[in-house]
């Protein structure tokens, strides 16, 4: 069983950051991490996209299905410990380099499983719902521990029955011991039974370096 759980979408830039602040406290200290799924498309299943959100989100959501169904096509299809990398390897092509628009041809996606060494048949999936009802568990699952109206990710920590929230949102993933600085206290809040939410408006804009 990992440490903690962390589920995202590959399109979201906050889950992004956060999982770029993950991966610098398990540079720090031992930490098993398990990369699962959550798909703002189906979180948003009852919205109307023509009327509720910015003309990009349709297409930005539909594309992080999309590659979600590759990540689960890999996962089910035994290579389960290179699902962390491939969201390295979709989130670096759309939020480092700027190029969300890559995956819209095969041959980004086939592009990345190259590189990873994976088959590039599995870009396949991309294009087919066969692979939906494991990433509907997953977002299921990531909805039910938390109790719903979240965004992305979501970190589980001593999954399943330890606590689970949406968050942190950070503009900017903290390194070596500030890293480890934010996990304690986040760790520390989750830990309290009776602790529930801690939210502020203000943002910065996200910083991806």
């Amino acid at each position: 069983m990992a440490d903690v759980e962390f589920f995202w979408d590959p399109v979201c830039p906050w889950a992004w950051i956060t999982s770029r602040w993950v991966r610098n406290v398990q540079a720090e200290r031992p930490l098993e991490v398990d990369w699962r799924f959550i798909c703002l498309r189906m979180v948003n299943d009852s919205k109307d996209y023509d009327t509720e959100f910015p003309a990009r989100y349709k297409r930005g959501h539909m594309r992080g299905l999309e590659l979600l169904r590759i990540a689960a096509a890999a996962r089910e299809g035994g290579h389960a410990d290179r699902v962390g990398d491939l969201y390295i390897g979709f989130g670096t092509m759309i939020h480092n380099a700027g190029n969300p628009e890559a995956f819209d041809d095969p041959e980004g996606a086939r592009a990345v499983l190259r590189a990873l060494g994976l088959p590039e048949s599995l870009g396949e999936a991309a294009y087919s719902e066969q692979f939906d009802p494991v990433v509907r568990a997953d977002t299921d699952e990531a909805l039910a521990r938390t109790g719903g109206n979240i965004g992305t990710p979501v970190i589980s920590w001593s999954p399943p029955d330890g606590p689970s929230f949406f968050g942190p949102v950070i503009s900017k993933a903290p390194t070596g011991a500030d890293a480890l600085r934010l996990w304690d206290a986040v760790t520390e809040l989750g830990a309290n039974p009776w602790f529930s939410e801690l939210k502020r408006s203000i943002r910065g804009r996200p910083q991806f370096d």
